[in-house]
């Protein structure tokens, strides 16, 4: 397992235990464009230069010109989603459209050969460790969603992953089910980070995805989940994601939400989110 790091000062590399600064610039869109990044990653690895441990901190925090501002760890991807992959998000989101008519939607979707796969985000439009994420001034209840995110080239095969934040805009998507690319597809509406994890492996069925979520520096909700609870296996969403698709500059899928905080719950602005995957780390971003 190695992880990448994006910073404003270039690409960093860290693997058991060491930093390391490749010798030559290592661009994302390069990483998934070849055919295999594991190979790539790893060849940068033994030319690297090992650098002590440097203070990796999130962009837009005070700190001093040694430090290395974190970015979205992308560079040309677009992200996208997939849907009503655990029963717990089936659940909500059938009570949040049974007045539109449109709770059986997600009932037959979650029980179908055929996944819930929607578009969420340009680059231009993801954030990264730090930055802001973003509620709609015309929705009323919007929650973060915490997803283990597959990084896939362009050739369709998964190498690794990092952790996304699926803002959504629960109140537009529950009036009707068609309003969905409005209640997820917004400027800064989604979230990466802090590093890509590249990896053959895919996460273990315990691994867990914790988030919480602080106002006036208390918590407000926490939660977890594992990643054994989504109902289908993760190369068959990223199959389904290529089927009649491609992507030049290959993608990132986030592979849906198994924690949900209350229909009482709403995000403010000054929030805090932090989501967390071991292997990967923890994302902090605050709310707009």
């Amino acid at each position: 397992m190695i992880r990448v790091y994006s910073t404003s000062a270039g690409t960093l590399l860290e693997a058991s235990g060491r930093f390391l600064q490749p010798a030559s610039p290592l661009a994302f869109d390069a990483l998934f464009a070849v055919a295999d990044p594991g190979v790539l990653v790893r060849g940068a690895l033994a030319t690297a230069t090992p650098i002590a441990a440097p203070a990796l901190r999130s962009l837009g925090e005070a700190g001093s010109a040694s430090e290395w501002p974190l970015l979205a760890p992308l560079q040309s991807q677009e992200i996208w989603a997939a849907g009503v992959t655990y029963l717990r998000s089936k659940t909500a989101r059938m009570a949040e459209s049974k007045d539109a008519g449109g709770g059986t939607f997600y009932d037959k979707v979650y029980e179908a050969e055929r996944p819930e796969i929607f578009f969420k985000a340009t680059p231009h439009r993801v954030v990264g460790p730090g930055g802001a994420v973003r509620i709609r001034a015309d929705s009323k209840w919007n929650v973060p969603e915490p997803e283990l995110t597959l990084a896939i080239n362009s050739a369709g095969k998964i190498f690794g992953y990092t952790i996304g934040n699926d803002m959504s805009s629960r109140d537009i998507e529950g009036e009707n089910p068609l309003y969905l690319p409005q209640a997820k597809s917004y400027h800064r509406a989604a979230a990466i980070g802090p590093c890509l994890v590249v990896t053959d492996t895919l996460p273990a069925s315990d691994t867990v995805i914790a988030i919480a979520i602080h106002r006036a520096g208390a918590a407000v909700f926490t939660g977890q989940t594992t990643v054994g609870q989504i109902k289908r296996p993760l190369p068959s969403l990223a199959d389904w994601l290529f089927r009649e698709n491609c992507f030049p500059h290959g993608c990132y899928l986030m592979t849906g939400v198994g924690v949900v905080p209350p229909d009482t719950f709403t995000l403010q602005h000054g929030d805090e989110i932090r989501i967390t995957i071991e292997a990967v780390g923890t994302l902090v971003n605050s709310v707009d």
